[in-house]
């Protein structure tokens, strides 16, 4: 299958990014979202991601870049789609009732993928009269810079929708990882999360300070995990090492199942990090800016670097 023209239905935070790299790689995008705000804004954050693209000095394809346009409903992004990619808010209700809307207006060769970042896609494809044709597609924030999607099968994905849409991401020049079992959260965010759990514990106990966290983190495993990933770091240290230290540090990791007390009591007082201004650091919307942009600078320099091109 042939995969020209996309309909993305949901912008938020990826949207624009998503929409702009699949431009960019020659397909022509219609996006929608039900909240005019969401659009307005989506059209601004566009020509930053493609600003960052073109730093990126992707090549495009030799039939030119595609077009992103913003059209007012479901309707009109999904007509004469190959390709729709669901990208509401994570939330099953939502994205169900997004799926019964967009099922009767699409032919039953049209690959819905989802942009979940850990429903399972056995769950999701039950709202879709073709479950055959639906697919995970996890691109990771912000993606019009991480080149790593997840292509995630649900029990009744059909083995050619995932070859068709990871032969689609290898064409767009970005990284397919095949997830084989459709287990909740996937692989990166189950390895983030894992992550996430232990350094807020970390903190919550008083053992480190956040900045001491996050330069432990960033500049040790990160710096390193950056180069060398996971299964390959085991062999670098020897497995004889990891066995020796696993034995005793394993039972002492966090292994709490619920949300730690110090997150959840920022989440209600709604202090939910940079979008709110306040979060385990606080920002002022200057910095907010000065922020974006650095870290964009930075994610763009290392990627070049991983890529052998500075």
């Amino acid at each position: 299958m042939t995969i020209r023209r996309v309909a993305l239905i949901g912008l938020g935070t990826m949207g624009p990014g998503i929409a702009a790299r699949l431009a960019y790689g020659g397909l022509n995008v219609a996006a929608h979202d039900i909240s005019a705000e969401a659009m307005d804004r989506a059209k601004g954050m566009l020509g930053v991601a493609e600003g960052v693209l073109d730093r990126l000095d992707i090549e495009a394809p030799a039939a030119g870049k595609g077009t992103v346009e913003m059209v007012d409903s479901i309707a009109a992004a999904v007509a004469g789609a190959d390709l729709v990619i669901e990208n509401v808010p994570e939330n099953l209700e939502i994205k169900a009732a997004t799926y019964r809307e967009i099922d009767p207006l699409i032919a039953s060769d049209v690959i819905v993928a989802s942009d979940t970042s850990g429903i399972p896609i056995s769950k999701l494809q039950a709202h879709i009269s073709h479950p055959g044709r639906f697919v995970g597609m996890h691109w990771s924030n912000p993606p019009h810079i991480i080149p790593m999607i997840e292509v995630i099968a649900g029990e009744k994905t059909a083995p050619e929708t995932v070859s068709t849409i990871r032969e689609l991401i290898r064409s767009l020049g970005l990284l397919p990882v095949v997830v084989k079992k459709d287990v909740p959260g996937f692989v990166e965010n189950r390895v983030l999360y894992a992550l996430l759990r232990e350094a807020v514990d970390l903190v919550e106990r008083g053992v480190i300070e956040p900045e001491d966290l996050d330069t432990c983190v960033s500049w040790g495993i990160g710096y390193k995990i950056a180069v060398i990933g996971p299964m390959a770091l085991l062999d670098m240290a020897g497995l004889d090492i990891y066995s020796s230290v696993s034995s005793f540090l394993n039972a002492d990791l966090a292994n709490r199942d619920d949300v730690s007390p110090i997150i959840k009591a920022k989440a209600e007082a709604s202090k939910l990090g940079i979008k709110s201004g306040e979060g385990m650091y606080s920002y002022s919307p200057k910095e907010i800016g000065e922020l974006q942009v650095d870290r964009a600078n930075k994610l763009i320099a290392i990627r070049r670097i991983l890529e052998g091109r500075d």
